[in-house]
């Protein structure tokens, strides 16, 4: 098997957006999700402890915009295994040129792209079809004491959500603009 990623790196820097080898036949398909040899010799060296899954109904429900504190800050590397989202990632990295940036992408079931998001960015989705599982892998565990947010519609922000109506959770309801939230990251 190749163990080649096609890396892109984001206008964000340190953000990556990582397409895997995919051997398809008459069969369908086998890639290599994660393959820490794979990731180490392209550079990148992570110690991913958890693995996370949601399951979005609908179309149009919006996670996000979400990131640990330090010390329990988290990287996560972000795939699709079934549908399709649209993936939103924010620096919020005091000192960064691109301090309150976001650029967004399409992950699918079909593209089989995947996003590494690093410590210091918020981050947050919306889907785009019903019955869409997301599964990323963390570096930290959860820890409540440090979850924190930002609005999704945070004006300073202009994100280009794929809806304007999204089905959001009450806490996704009631963070704060970027200018009042509590972020401890330096660039």
């Amino acid at each position: 098997m190749a163990n080649d990623l096609n890396i892109t790196p984001s206008k964000l820097n340190g953000a990556l957006l990582i397409e895997p080898v995919v051997h398809g036949d008459h069969r369908g398909f086998f890639m290599e999700s994660y393959n820490d040899n794979v990731m180490k010799q392209n550079g990148l060296h992570y110690d991913f402890i958890q693995d996370n899954q949601s399951l979005s109904a609908q179309p149009g429900v919006l996670r996000g915009l979400h990131y640990q504190l330090n010390p329990k800050a988290q990287t996560k590397l972000i795939r699709v295994i079934s549908g399709a989202i649209y993936d939103v990632i924010v620096d919020i990295r005091k000192g960064s040129p691109t301090f309150g940036q976001w650029e967004g992408f399409i992950l699918s079931q079909h593209n089989h792209r995947q996003l590494l998001v690093p410590k210091g960015f918020a981050h947050g989705f919306c889907t785009l079809v019903p019955d869409t599982q997301v599964l990323y892998k963390v570096d930290e565990y959860y820890s409540p004491e440090h979850d924190r947010g930002i609005l999704w519609s945070d004006p300073a922000l202009g994100i280009d959500w794929p809806t304007s109506n999204p089905v959001l959770s009450d806490k996704d309801q009631r963070h704060p603009l970027l200018k009042d939230a509590d972020i401890n990251f330096n660039f």
